[in-house]
């Protein structure tokens, strides 16, 4: 009896555990994109193609075989030997020839292509940095949006003491009725603002989950807790970026595979060996012979080295232009990082002067009215209106915030920072 009155409670215990949300951090999320975003798979399978083609490097040139009449006459009767003894004429030949690789070239080859996968590495890093940098900002916004909801749950139960009591005020006529519609009105539009900020937030939920490549409706909240980084003591020249921006290791990586490209090139205008033996079986009793000669390509000719001396020369200029975007783009950037960071601490002193004076200021002032009101001193309208500043201030700290969040996504973002 006892097991059958307790069935159902561990039944309504489990739904209700299963169903709760799961709450994730922003660290859980970084890493779950890390691992499962899509974009990561297609450079981790990018790259492994890249070093699968990079162990082909130092083949050989196939070898070249071949089979069939040497110096036959078209009159067969002349194949056959002749009565008096002569031998016939024409013979029957099988070849092969063989070129042997340049060591250098041989190398030079295999270091290219074995540092080709380098560069998409770094890109794969960029790109990852990028989809972190998008979570992050999702995530924020989420976290306001979840602020902003506290804000409106609050001003809800300010605003319907408002209402209730100005009800009870009115019909013993001791209250106007244009300042209660003005309270009902903001409560409706409380209400409005909530149902807007629950379909954001479900917004921002779909998006992270597409972040982290999973189904887009799995239902999951977040950790509200936060921290706004301080910046003062980072020196954003070229050694830091250098060191943590993916896309400048990039042009790094491929400056060094321009220089590699080259050598190849140069590898290319040297000399190339190679042997051919032909064996020829002669008609009518004409002896068996054989040819075995050595064979040496030489492309350092003017008329035929031209195309590789372009090609270096267009290398060298390639690796220059490189060299000028890399530092081109750091000089952007640590311009864009000062400047944020000065818009970051002005947003910091701003949120410090809503934290420590305007906001209890206004709540100090709207309790005040409060007590004057309830007291039969002050009107509602002016309770009203001390509620209404009290409320604008607050949502306008979190626009300050998610301003304050927002440059800090875009100042990691910047120099890479997980």
């Amino acid at each position: 009896m006892l097991k059958t009155k307790l069935l159902p409670l561990i039944v309504t215990l489990a739904v209700a555990f299963s169903s709760k949300a799961q709450t994730m951090k922003l660290d859980a999320i970084i890493d779950s994109i890390t691992a499962s975003h899509p974009v990561v798979k297609m450079y981790n399978n990018e790259i492994r193609s890249m070093d699968e083609a990079a162990k082909g490097a130092k083949s050989w040139m196939p070898p070249e075989f071949s089979s069939g009449f040497w110096m036959v006459p078209y009159n067969p009767s002349l194949w056959k030997k002749g009565d008096m003894g002569a031998t016939g004429m024409g013979q029957y030949m099988i070849g092969g020839q063989q070129m042997f690789p340049n060591k250098k070239k041989q190398n030079a080859d295999a270091a290219y292509m074995l540092a080709m996968s380098s560069v998409e590495k770094e890109n794969k890093n960029a790109s990852l940095n990028e989809l972190v940098s998008d979570a992050k900002q999702f995530y924020y916004e989420w976290l306001i949006l979840k602020k902003k909801l506290v804000i409106l749950e609050q001003n809800e139960k300010l605003l319907d003491f408002m209402i209730k009591n100005a009800e009870i005020r009115y019909k013993n006529g001791l209250e106007k009725i244009s300042a209660y519609y003005k309270a009902k009105a903001a409560l409706g539009n409380v209400q409005n603002m909530r149902l807007m900020f629950e379909n954001d937030i479900r917004e921002k939920r779909i998006r992270i989950n597409a972040l982290m490549g999973r189904n887009a409706m799995t239902d999951f909240d977040i950790d509200t807790a936060y921290q706004i980084k301080e910046y003062a003591v980072v020196v954003f020249d070229s050694t830091l970026f250098y060191n943590s921006r993916s896309d400048l290791k990039a042009i790094d990586k491929d400056i060094n595979l321009t220089w590699l490209k080259l050598e190849t090139e140069r590898q290319s205008l040297k000399p190339q060996f190679g042997i051919r033996y032909e064996h020829m079986f002669g008609y009518g009793g004409f002896p068996m012979q054989y040819t075995l000669m050595g064979m040496m390509k030489l492309p350092l000719a003017k008329w035929s080295s031209k195309m590789n001396k372009a090609n270096i020369e267009s290398l060298k200029w390639k690796a220059s232009a490189l060299q000028s975007q890399k530092e081109m783009m750091v000089n952007e950037y640590s311009g864009m990082a000062y400047g944020m960071r000065n818009e970051l601490d002005l947003k910091k002193k701003q949120l410090k002067l809503y934290d420590d004076n305007i906001i209890p200021a206004l709540k100090n002032n709207y309790k005040t009215m409060q007590l004057g009101y309830e007291q039969n001193t002050e009107e509602l309208f002016m309770l009203f209106d001390a509620w209404e500043t009290l409320y604008m201030a607050q949502l306008e700290y979190t626009v300050l915030l998610n301003q304050a969040l927002k440059i800090q996504v875009s100042i990691d973002r910047l120099i890479e920072k997980k």
